[in-house]
């Protein structure tokens, strides 16, 4: 097929390798899997994903929810705050439809969530955030969480079923054994803080955590119940550096052309920030790797142009040659184009709709 550059071009066979591997080790160490869908934001592979094995799906917004729920899922977490007579109002509806459940860290989200429970004459299930050292939300784990949950507990339109964490800085451990240290202490904190309200007559089920670092050594989640992986469907250069995927692991990469070779070294190709993330390196100052060419770094991004430099003497870039670029971060990528490219064996299969682009309120 003959597709006009850049586009991105997804592997469906790693994609289908990537989440049968991921659900495995999760499963063997008996931890359920619910992967966030931001990566991909498509209802193809939210729905592949379940019938490989995953309990259900998370998303940031609730606008990606309401996506995929009219897309026949039914089983969604809300990982973000709820806040505002608009959204609640949306959340009222997606209750009507599906099993919702959402988080909250404040007694402003839960008492909002409370009272669309009440009109609906139900219990709307949430879990509470804890602050797992992000500092992006959450309740500090321990007392406040505890003192938190009896607050709350009181409030007639919510039900607490869990804790919900996010240790977002394990990306920058920098390597596989901090990452597996880092895993650990991630579980014991919920684990630990489960136990503390349990203790005290608050019982809880749901021991939410897991990012695609922690996940890829699922042993040391053992004791919490589910994982929000999600990067892992696609991989990335980031988790190529981290040690936790292989570059042949990376199933999404873009493939452009070179459009200009002012100098010597220079080149310019048709991917720039409206394509590619302009999302930094864990390995450096560039913006993505081109598969092949080790040498030809990406080192600036115009919204229509990725600025190429290299050795003349060891790379000889003409106008109209293809290449592929892994970026840094695949987790953006989807979220700037209207459809992917599914391609096996080399061959183009079909298109995949980006069925939540923009979904981002």
């Amino acid at each position: 097929m003959n597709i006009s550059t850049p586009y991105v071009k997804v592997d469906l066979d790693k994609v289908e390798n990537n989440i049968k591997r991921m659900v495995k080790g999760l499963s063997d160490a008996g931890v359920a899997h619910r992967p966030h869908i931001k990566p991909h934001k498509c209802i193809e592979i939210a729905k592949k994903q379940i019938a490989l094995g995953a309990k259900g799906i998370t998303t940031a917004k609730i606008s990606e929810a309401e996506v995929m729920v009219k897309g026949g899922i039914t089983d969604v977490l809300i990982a973000f705050p709820i806040l505002g007579e608009n959204a609640l109002q949306r959340l009222k509806k997606l209750c009507q439809k599906a099993d919702v459940k959402t988080t909250v860290d404040s007694m402003t989200l839960a008492e909002g969530i409370s009272k669309i429970g009440e009109e609906l004459n139900t219990k709307i299930k949430v879990l509470i955030e804890i602050d797992g050292g992000l500092h992006r939300g959450g309740l500090q784990p321990g007392q406040a969480t505890l003192d938190f949950a009896k607050e709350i507990s009181v409030l007639p339109g919510i039900e607490l079923v869990g804790i919900f964490g996010y240790m977002g800085q394990i990306y920058g451990e920098g390597n596989r054994e901090n990452i597996k240290v880092a895993a650990k202490r991630e579980a014991d904190m919920l684990i630990e803080t489960k136990k503390l309200l349990n203790d005290n007559g608050i019982n809880v089920e749901i021991t939410s955590a897991g990012s695609t670092p922690s996940s890829t050594f699922p042993e040391q989640l053992t004791g919490i119940t589910e994982s929000r992986a999600g990067n892992y469907v696609y991989y990335d250069m980031n988790a190529v550096v981290l040690g936790i995927a292989k570059e042949e692991d990376c199933a999404l990469k873009v493939r452009s052309r070179v459009v200009s070779t002012p100098l010597p070294g220079y080149a310019s190709i048709d991917a720039g920030s409206k394509t590619l993330t302009t999302d930094g390196s864990l390995a450096g100052a560039n913006y993505g790797y081109i598969c092949g060419k080790p040498g030809v770094e990406i080192v600036k991004l115009n919204e229509e142009h990725g600025f190429l430099r290299f050795d003349p003497e060891k790379y000889d870039l003409k106008v109209g040659d293809e290449v592929e670029v892994i970026p840094n971060h695949s987790c953006v990528i989807s979220n700037l184009s209207e459809v992917v490219y599914g391609f096996r064996n080399g061959k183009f299969e079909k298109e995949l709709t980006v069925d939540a682009r923009g979904k981002n309120y």
